[in-house]
């Protein structure tokens, strides 16, 4: 992707509703949709996508949660949760913005596009979300669900499957259900040597009652790791484990 759009030139944005699927009424807001801070910095009278992007994650999180909601009847609210939290993220959405070519439509400060903020995760994501919000304003919330509707077409179809938890989020889940009580963790260990791959020993606790112990490089892991053999030992004992 090239950095080389001279100061101040507009891009064609045409090309980028095309890749959308969406025609905007006001074509203002796709203009403030890909204008970063460090563009409105350097051009008095204009304005940063920030808002957009405040306003965009909110609104992706209501598509998605409501899409999903409607393609999964039988998934739970664990399920639907996870489901939000794959498409709703930084992560998602910076990818997103790379299959529409978002980058090559961004307006960028001097500084920025010298330091190849087009290929920078952080501005492509909240770019991403500002688009949302500014189809949600041009167009409502039927033209914003539509949008997602069309991007996370596989993610978000009936045939599309669970998004599994990590260990410590299936553990508390499958205790919370059969116990109705949240797991705790204990740090039993820590050898303090940088880069010991077991460095910290971590207990998995339903009450006082240990469940699993774990070790890892970091507390996190450790806790994982616990949660895994406690996940284990439900099983064992027939509770849903996941």
């Amino acid at each position: 992707m090239s950095d080389d759009h001279s100061e101040g030139e507009v891009p064609d944005l045409a090309v980028f509703e095309a890749r959308l699927g969406y025609s905007f009424q006001d074509r203002g807001l796709l203009e403030t949709a890909v204008r970063h801070a460090s563009s409105a910095h350097e051009t008095a009278g204009t304005t940063s996508n920030e808002r957009l992007e405040f306003l965009g994650d909110a609104v992706m999180a209501l598509a998605v949660g409501h899409l999903l909601y409607e393609a999964h009847p039988d998934w739970e609210e664990g399920d639907l949760t996870r489901g939000v939290q794959r498409l709703v993220d930084r992560p998602a959405f910076a990818a997103l913005a790379r299959r529409l070519d978002l980058a090559g439509h961004l307006q960028l400060g001097r500084t920025e596009q010298q330091s190849g903020g087009r290929d920078k995760d952080s501005i492509l994501s909240n770019a991403m979300e500002a688009v949302v919000g500014a189809i949600y304003l041009d167009g409502g919330l039927g033209a914003a669900r539509d949008f997602v509707k069309s991007v996370y077409s596989d993610a978000l179809g009936k045939g599309a499957p669970r998004v599994e938890g990590d260990a410590k989020t299936r553990f508390q889940e499958a205790v919370m259900a059969r116990y109705g009580e949240f797991p705790s963790y204990s740090l039993e260990r820590d050898s303090g040597v940088e880069g010991d791959e077991q460095r910290f020993t971590s207990v998995a606790l339903l009450g006082d009652e240990s469940w699993g112990v774990g070790s890892g490089r970091t507390k996190q892991a450790a806790e994982f790791a616990a949660a895994l053999e406690g996940l284990q030992r439900l099983q064992r004992e027939g509770g849903s484990g996941g």
